[in-house]
């Protein structure tokens, strides 16, 4: 199977890798993130994520589009709502897309991996775009492997970022502490 894994950073595509790897797949990895800022952060994620795909000798995909004005103008009017109707929409459908457009037969995310995301709502939105773009997506439900993930992860000294992406979550970070 020849898929295309959405993948979010370094970290949090250790266990879903190894889990793909396990069912004799190798996946392409694809980058394209255009939540995360500041672009720093964006940076760092990408770069660590370069670094990871040539340690395990994986091809990765890299879509740059920082996406700060377009991210602004998409969230602005439903902040608390913003994974749902925009985040997991906009990097699921250029994934999808992206997939179809180049002989992919599937897509999966390296999102279903961490339990502070709304998997149900990342599930929907995929099998969404894979209607939309007649491709198969792959389900996996790897939040079981998460701690397992971060502890390889930190093991391996890869980049471990301290919120989810964009400036409303590292907000959220700071208010809960």
């Amino acid at each position: 199977m020849k898929l295309l894994l959405h993948t979010c950073c370094a970290p949090c595509s250790v266990y879903c890798i190894q889990s793909l790897n396990q069912e004799g797949i190798q996946p392409v990895l694809y980058w394209f993130n255009p939540n995360i800022h500041p672009f720093i952060e964006y940076k760092a994620r990408r770069d660590c994520l370069i670094e990871y795909s040539k340690m395990l000798d994986l091809q990765l995909i890299v879509n740059e589009n920082y996406g700060l004005r377009e991210f602004c103008k998409n969230v602005s009017e439903d902040i608390p709502n913003r994974c749902q109707n925009y985040c997991y929409k906009v990097r699921m459908e250029e994934t999808a897309k992206y997939a179809k457009e180049n002989g992919f037969d599937a897509f999966c995310t390296t999102l279903f991996v961490s339990p502070y995301q709304n998997h149900e709502a990342i599930k929907k939105v995929c099998e969404q775009m894979a209607e939309k773009y007649e491709i198969d997506f792959l389900y996996r439900d790897f939040r079981q492997g998460f701690r397992e993930g971060q502890a390889t992860a930190r093991e391996l000294g890869l980049y471990r970022q301290k919120y989810c992406g964009c400036v409303f979550s590292e907000e959220e970070r700071y208010l809960r502490e």
